[in-house]
């Protein structure tokens, strides 16, 4: 079997690729390993910026339906102290600057807009081969194989495309984020539902804390976060709901209830989210029928921009391969061109804004930043 553009990873950058190369008339067929589009939570709610993530969603003719999911007051932001104590807020201004949406609601209107068939659940790539001409053949768990033409790799941190070009691993960043979610807030958790608000909150102090979002449907999603080494974490057995909370509930003595709730109250098992990034500056040399796009080409550290920069990847490759048919060498060169460029300041941007949230001077750097200050006061 020949599929003239393949995508591995139906995450949003992969999708969005795909829904650009539709609106062009370009064949194309996303393989994924989950088993079916509802086989795993998406994650929680995402912001969407006007110059990149919006900015796909333009191109791939979907503005009224992101703007259908938005969260209405979503947007709103507080940073609080270990005690409770709220230091700076600012509210959601109603504007479309970065409105939030469920990750989850993003990719369903990315897959509804999709032709059925598109996408083929199942299908964990084991192997890519180099054949001739630009093309690949991939080999699946399930035996499946497939030969492409064009192949994209969009299957994140832990992309097997990504062995075609580079031999760039992804390092442990010396973070991990525990996540855990509360349900019916309101009359389960009210003391929660107000130290978090109706957007999201920050309670940091040097290397840990809690990011707690506001999201649809009454639930509030909660990453605790721990700048630990990968070590420190083995002796944990998350599986053990209960344990899991108690020992990583330790790491908070003395912080307000509240906040430690997110945690010791959850409702779901807490899991680990460890944190991965490449170089920088990663880059490879151009080699024939194969490129990648988002987590896939340039994992970072969580600074908020990570799904926004995957869907632009998606969005510019697939205009750059419709402007160039035929010549898919011409494509890739004009998009990763771009492509570097932007992920490697992207990737500066993100060790900054861990160093605001986390560093030293947590949490003042944000609290003046919220106050429309610098770190300085000016």
């Amino acid at each position: 079997m020949t599929s003239p553009v393949t995508i591995v990873g139906a995450g949003l950058g992969g999708l969005t690729l795909a829904r650009v190369l539709h609106l062009h008339d370009v064949p194309v067929t996303v393989y994924d390993a989950d088993e079916s589009a509802r086989a795993r939570t998406q994650g929680g709610q995402l912001d969407l910026h006007e110059h990149n993530g919006q900015r796909a969603l333009a191109l791939a003719g979907l503005t009224e339906e992101h703007r259908a999911i938005i969260h209405p007051g979503g947007g709103a932001q507080r940073v609080l102290d270990r005690h409770g104590t709220v230091l700076a807020e600012v509210p959601d201004d109603g504007s479309m600057a970065r409105p939030e949406a469920l990750r989850g609601d993003i990719r369903r209107i990315l897959l509804e807009s999709l032709p059925a068939g598109t996408v083929k659940w199942g299908k964990k790539l084991v192997a890519a081969i180099p054949l001739d001409a630009g093309r690949h053949e991939l080999t699946f768990a399930d035996g499946s194989t497939v030969v492409s033409e064009i192949l994209v790799g969009a299957e994140g941190t832990w992309s097997r495309v990504r062995t075609l070009l580079s031999d760039e691993k992804p390092t442990y960043a010396g973070m991990s984020y525990i996540d855990t979610y509360l349900h019916d807030v309101d009359d389960r958790h009210p003391d929660a539902a107000k130290a978090v608000g109706d957007g999201a909150m920050y309670a940091l102090v040097p290397g840990k804390g809690f990011l707690a979002h506001r999201e649809a449907g009454n639930v509030i999603h909660t990453y605790v976060v721990l700048s630990r080494p990968v070590e420190w974490f083995a002796d944990i057995d998350f599986a053990d709901a209960d344990a899991t909370k108690t020992r990583i509930a330790a790491e908070f003595e003395g912080w307000a209830p509240a906040l430690t709730a997110l945690l010791t109250d959850a409702d779901t098992t807490p899991v680990r989210r460890s944190i991965h990034r490449l170089p920088d500056r990663h880059r490879w040399a151009r080699t024939p029928g194969v490129t990648l796009l988002g987590d896939a080409a340039h994992v970072t550290l969580p600074g908020g921009e990570g799904a926004n920069i995957a869907m632009l990847d998606g969005a510019e490759l697939g205009e750059a391969i419709a402007a160039h048919p035929g010549d898919p060498e011409a494509a890739f060169h004009a998009y990763e061109e771009v492509m570097f460029a932007r992920s490697e300041a992207e990737a500066v941007a993100a060790r900054e804004t861990i160093d605001l949230i986390f560093g030293a001077g947590a949490p003042h750097g944000l609290v003046d930043l919220f106050n429309g200050t610098d770190q300085d006061g000016d």
